[in-house]
C-alpha cells in the first residue's frame, strides 16, 4: 500500500468525528428540599416546566413545530425529578448519568464522580451519531453547567458543560451559574460539522397560571423565595 494512503488512514483515525445535535437545551434542577429530593416548590417547577416549556403539548414549547425532545439527560436525583414530568409526557426515558451521594462519601470523591459523569454526557452528546441533528435536553447541577470556582479547582481538566460543549468559545455565555438562580434555560444551537455552537441565548422561565407564583428572578438577582418556602440552597 502506498505510504500516503497509510498516512491518510492514520490521520483520519486520529481526528474526532463529531456528530453534533441540532439543539441542546440546558436547565438547572428545580429547588431542592435535601440532598436527594426536591422541595414542594421544586416539584411545582418540575410540573410547570412540563406544562409550559418541555412537555408534550407545552404552551410555549422550546422545540420546533411538530418536534419534541429526542433525548432528556440528567445526573442526580434532583435533576432526574426535575425532568421526569416532561419525559413522561413524551413517553421517553430519562437518560441518567447517575451520581447518587452515599453515606460517608467525601466531598472530593463526589466532585470527581460528578465531573466524570458530566464529561461522559458531553462526550456522548457531541460525538455519538444517536444525537446527530437531534434536540437534546440536559438538566444538570448548576456548578457543573458553569462555575469559575470549579474550573479553577480542576484547572487541568474540562469539567463544566460550558467548557465541554465549547460554550466558552462564545462571548455571551456566562462563566458562572448563580447559586440562587433556578429559572433560566440556556439554549444552544449547532450546525452540522461544527462542534462549536453557532448560537446561544438565555431564556427566563416565566409561568402562567396555575404556576405564576414560581420565582422568576433575574439572572444575577438574589432571591430567597425558596428559602422562605422551606427549600435549601
Amino acid at each position: 500500500m502506498p505510504k500516503y494512503i497509510i498516512l491518510v488512514a492514520i490521520f483520519m483515525l486520529s481526528v474526532p468525528a463529531y456528530a453534533e445535535p441540532a439543539r441542546i437545551i440546558i436547565a438547572r434542577h428545580a429547588e431542592k428540599g435535601n440532598k436527594y429530593a426536591l422541595c414542594d416548590l421544586g416539584t411545582e417547577r418540575a410540573k410547570a416546566l412540563a406544562a409550559q416549556y418541555l412537555g408534550r403539548g407545552a404552551t410555549a414549547s422550546l422545540f420546533p413545530a411538530g418536534h419534541g425532545p429526542d433525548a432528556m439527560l440528567a445526573m442526580t436525583m434532583h435533576t432526574i425529578d426535575t425532568i421526569t414530568p416532561a419525559a413522561q409526557s413524551w413517553n421517553i426515558p430519562v437518560i441518567a448519568y447517575a451520581v447518587i451521594p452515599a453515606k460517608g462519601d467525601k466531598d472530593e470523591e463526589l466532585d470527581e464522580e460528578e465531573n466524570q459523569r458530566t464529561q461522559e454526557a458531553a462526550h456522548d452528546v457531541l460525538m455519538e451519531p444517536t444525537y446527530a441533528g437531534k434536540n437534546v435536553v440536559m438538566v444538570w447541577e448548576h456548578k457543573l453547567i458553569a462555575s469559575t470556582k470549579l474550573e479553577k479547582r480542576f484547572s487541568g481538566a474540562l469539567v463544566t458543560l460550558r467548557q465541554l460543549l465549547h460554550l466558552d468559545r462564545l462571548a455571551a455565555v456566562p462563566v458562572t451559574w448563580p447559586d440562587q438562580t433556578y429559572d433560566y434555560f440556556w439554549i444552544v444551537d449547532f450546525a452540522p460539522g461544527n462542534s462549536v455552537p453557532v448560537s446561544f441565548y438565555m431564556l427566563r422561565q416565566e409561568f402562567s397560571a396555575p404556576f405564576n407564583d414560581l420565582p422568576a428572578n433575574g439572572w444575577e438577582e438574589a432571591d430567597t423565595t425558596h428559602i422562605k418556602a422551606g427549600c435549601k440552597d
